[in-house]
């Protein structure tokens, strides 16, 4: 059974850090893209950033989160500093696809999805 579960978020003070992780069961995380998506409320999901081939970035985040992964562990991670009141959202990873492509940001894209960790931003 696929399974993505994601873990690490929580209450941070704006300047600070977080390090989101996506752990994978069920298949092999390393053969598909890995995306990562935020919902705040009242605005729809957008994509943050997408690895497999890339990484790509949201602009707003660019120097700020880093992707990488872990293939050992199955876990793709999401490591966000210089966190600001505007990264407030439940955050998902999710896959799907072989490889990131241009439409990375499509959520439509990606068939398996975690249950999403909420990143509060807040002094």
């Amino acid at each position: 059974q696929v399974q993505l579960v994601e873990s690490g978020g929580g209450l941070v003070q704006p300047g600070g850090s977080l390090r989101l992780s996506c752990a994978a069961s069920g298949f092999t995380l390393a053969n598909y893209a890995v995306g990562w998506f935020r919902q705040a409320p009242g605005k729809e999901r957008e994509g943050v950033s997408c690895m497999r081939s890339g990484p790509y970035y949201l602009d707003s985040v660019m120097g700020r989160f880093t992707v990488s992964r872990d293939n050992a562990k199955n876990t793709v991670y999401l490591q966000m500093d210089r966190l600001k009141g505007d990264d407030t959202a439940v955050y998902y990873c999710a896959t799907g696809p072989s490889l990131c492509g241009l439409r990375w940001a499509d959520s439509s894209r990606y068939n398996y999805w975690g249950q999403g960790t909420q990143v509060t931003v807040s002094s």
